[in-house]
């Protein structure tokens, strides 16, 4: 018999979100460059970027701005979370930041 499996929905209900101030703490983004939108999302301000980050030579940024999606829709959001778990597992410290323009 085939294995059942679990449909978005319910993998969704079973996942344990993070604090995002734990996630902001743990890859080192100082508590003012956070805006919090409850407890489980916030915003970061660029300005961490430009004054913490410049001088930071090991610092990297990969842009994924256009992709014709695969007919299962896979586009930028599933390249970028792949980019992002494949350098995670890795080690290095990754962020990623999913920006639609319709949510700010």
């Amino acid at each position: 018999m085939a294995e059942k499996f679990l449909t978005d929905i319910e993998i969704a209900q079973k996942a344990e979100m993070k604090v995002i101030n734990e996630i902001a703490d743990k890859i080192g983004i100082p508590d003012k460059y956070v805006e919090n939108y409850g407890k489980y999302k916030a915003k970061v301000d660029y300005r961490y970027l430009n004054n913490e980050l410049k001088d930071n030579k090991d610092a990297k940024v990969i842009l994924v701005t256009a992709i014709n999606p695969t007919p299962a829709g896979e586009g930028k959001t599933t390249t970028t979370i792949g980019v992002a778990d494949a350098l995670s597992s890795l080690g290095k410290k990754t962020i990623v930041a999913l920006r639609e323009p319709s949510l700010g």
